[in-house]
């Protein structure tokens, strides 16, 4: 088949890595000049590491180098894919600062239109071009777009000489130093960014509307969080839709336990980042983790606001923005007006797939806009189509990967799917339960955390290609390893005879 995969992060990456070893004549289409999706060169905001250690973060077949630091930095996991493309000779497929336009069905697969965005003499030139696909992995990821609230008074501010921009367009200090700034939000982008813009800016303001849990990297000073939060009996700790085992005892006759657990977690983090002084506990608790709203604290945020060199004001949110004495400035909810030269958003992103038409994306979401895909990968009625990557998680890498397996086994008639009124159904009842559960922040359906690990056993439970039970047993105590799921590509190319 000619498979064409859109995006060269870690799902388009892997993706390519499986197809070709089936003998398919795969094409990776890549707008960046680079591979990594997210961790591009032209995507990185300063301060950008990983949230999970090197050991978890990483593909089954390939483990980051020793020599990277536990969290590796965004330029180090941009070159970790580079390395997984050389060791895999992924190269001829790759067409890199090459933008898809429009992806069109037709009776035998997919038309692609894309042009090159090459900014040089050369390529920058290039019109326009179509080739056909039999078949077509979207894996331009789910943090596609940056969303900048719309904010009143945007043309006041860059009159007065302001900015207005999202993380992922700060690429260098230099353009905040000696600056007014202010960030918006309070997830892992914004804390990242303001650290290392606190170094350089005459300010820098945290305006953030609701406080989010985080966690230390070592819990206690002692305890690596990966010991915790990225084992099995970590996910567990919060209620599945489908409960099972250990886990019926946790949230039944074991609940005490349970709540014994998340309260000193809770209570450690707390006392440990100074939570209570500096006045930034959280309303709720850490449960809200299961409605995607945890991260690891980013190292010397909350130094940083004790000393003064990060203002951070909760409860809070940007109304307009005026020019006061011909300066940029920032009006707030709680009536402050403060200055603003740069404002950055690390207000989240919008899951877009511009080069689908009104009609067709339509056709893949429900009434509120979610996406509806079997297994966050098939939709239910559009044919020779599939989705990559679109069950991020605390395991975004190995997510993605196990993900490629899956389409590989399903292009190969390897497994069957249930007829498509049943899944149509069990799409439905999950996106319901997602919707109760995070209020409604589940990133159109696509956002998997915190049950990384029961999305991964769906997947490769349907293909019959999971790990044993040993494996699955040490991984309630410990840290997932994707290394452990390194026999699974070899596994599936025997059942299905291409071995």
């Amino acid at each position: 088949m000619k498979i064409a995969i859109i995006g060269a992060g870690f799902s388009g990456l892997a993706n390519a890595r499986v197809h070709r070893e089936f003998g398919h004549d795969v094409t990776v289409f890549e707008k960046a000049p680079d591979v990594g999706g997210v961790w591009s060169s032209i995507r990185r905001y300063p301060g950008l590491r990983t949230q999970n250690d090197k050991g978890s973060y990483a593909l089954s077949e390939l483990k980051m180098p020793k020599e990277y630091p536990q969290w590796p930095s965004g330029e180090q996991v941009q070159q970790y894919l580079e390395l997984y493309v050389q060791e895999f000779g992924l190269e001829p497929a790759l067409r890199l600062s090459t933008e898809v336009i429009s992806a069109e069905p037709d009776e035998t697969g997919w038309t692609l239109t894309f042009s090159s965005t090459d900014p040089g003499p050369v390529h920058g030139a290039t019109e326009t071009e179509t080739e056909h696909f039999d078949h077509l992995i979207v894996a331009n990821g789910i943090f596609s777009e940056p969303f900048i609230p719309p904010y009143e008074g945007v043309e006041v501010l860059e009159a007065a000489g302001g900015r207005l921009c999202a993380t992922s367009d700060v690429h260098s200090l230099d353009e905040v130093a000696g600056k007014h700034v202010i960030m918006v939000g309070y997830g892992k982008s914004a804390h990242d960014t303001a650290v290392e813009v606190a170094k350089v800016a005459a300010s820098t303001t945290v305006v953030a509307r609701d406080l989010l849990w985080k966690v230390p990297r070592y819990i206690g000073g002692v305890v690596n969080y990966k010991n915790l939060l990225l084992t099995r009996l970590g996910e567990a700790l919060f209620p599945y839709s489908d409960r099972r085992g250990l886990e019926k005892f946790l949230h039944g006759a074991g609940k005490g336990i349970r709540n014994g657990m998340m309260g000193s977690v809770q209570s450690v983090s707390t006392k440990q980042l100074k939570l209570e002084e500096l006045g930034l506990v959280p309303q709720g608790s850490l449960e809200d983790i299961a409605k995607s709203s945890i991260s690891l604290a980013s190292e010397g945020f909350f130094e940083a606001v004790a000393e003064g060199r990060i203002v951070a004001l909760r409860d809070t949110r940007i109304v307009r923005f005026v020019a006061v004495d011909g300066a940029p400035h920032a009006e707030l909810s709680d009536g402050r007006v403060i200055r603003a030269d740069v404002v950055i958003c690390g207000t989240g992103h919008q899951q877009v797939v511009p080069f689908f038409s009104e009609e067709l994306q339509a056709r893949l979401q429900d009434e509120k806009g979610s996406f509806e895909l079997y297994r966050h990968i098939l939709p239910h009625d559009v044919p020779n189509l599939t989705f990559g990557g679109y069950n991020s998680s605390f395991f975004s890498p190995l997510s993605a990967e196990t993900g490629a397996i899956w389409i590989a086994s399903y292009l190969h008639g390897g497994h069957r799917v249930p007829p498509v009124e049943e899944r149509r159904r069990a799409v439905r009842e999950r996106l319901a339960w997602m919707e109760s559960r995070t209020k409604g922040h589940h990133a159109r359906g696509t956002f998997v955390v915190p049950f990384s690990m029961h999305n991964i056993d769906d997947v490769l439970d349907e293909v019959g290609l999971n790990v044993g039970k040993g494996t699955r047993f040490t991984q309630w105590l410990a840290p997932v390893k994707p290394s452990a799921y390194r026999r699974t590509l070899p596994r599936l190319k025997k059942k299905l005879g291409a071995a």
